[in-house]
């Protein structure tokens, strides 16, 4: 009986969960309430509550399912730029594009809740210094570029990357997927890459 409980406990948690997804999707994080997620999930407020003491402890709940759902990009990321050859940070962030449809909704949600709140800002914050750090410190085991140059190398790359994201998750491609994702690796090459002769 404890396990069925348990079962359910987690299959409405779930809902609740994919249900404000679907909502911040639909009307965005500021325009969505607590009575909103209850009332379509089929539950109450006082149920919402029970599972998430705030709308924002939401929000981080599903912020950690996007970096589950990011965590092997982020590993990829250091061993393509450790290693600085074109063609792997060209495969690297093709892949990390073919993953935008599904993320979308994450991003979008995340991004917005990060202007209204502080909790889930410094989430989202120290999510992106986590990547620049992760490249400062492939660069630096590489032994390329000046030392004090690295991080911020890793931050311009991994800010156009994510500004190029999010354009495309609000209005899709407005060129042609190969010409902005090439343009991409050529700044990534520039400011990450290997020095080829």
């Amino acid at each position: 009986m404890a396990h069925l409980r348990a079962a359910q406990k987690e299959m409405t948690r779930r809902l609740l969960l994919s249900t404000a997804l679907e909502l911040f999707e639909a009307r965005g994080y500021a325009g969505t309430t607590v009575d909103d997620i209850a009332r379509a999930a089929g539950t109450t407020r006082v149920t919402f509550y029970a599972y998430f003491p705030a709308r924002s402890d939401l929000m981080k709940a599903l912020f950690g399912e996007l970096e589950a759902l990011t965590a092997e990009d982020a590993d990829g990321l250091v061993t393509v730029v450790r290693d600085g050859g074109r063609e792997g940070i060209e495969a690297w962030l093709r892949t990390a594009a073919d993953r935008w449809p599904r993320i979308r909704p994450y991003v979008l949600a995340a991004h917005e809740a990060a202007a209204v709140d502080p909790e889930v800002r410094e989430l989202v914050e120290a999510s992106f210094d986590g990547l620049v750090a992760d490249v400062q410190a492939a660069l630096d085991r590489a032994g390329r570029f000046d030392p004090d140059s690295r991080r911020m190398r890793g931050f311009l790359a991994l800010a156009q990357l994510d500004r190029l994201a999010r354009h495309w998750m609000r209005h899709g491609w407005q060129s042609d997927p190969a010409t902005a994702l090439g343009l991409l690796t050529d700044s990534w090459v520039h400011l990450l890459g290997r020095r080829t002769a």
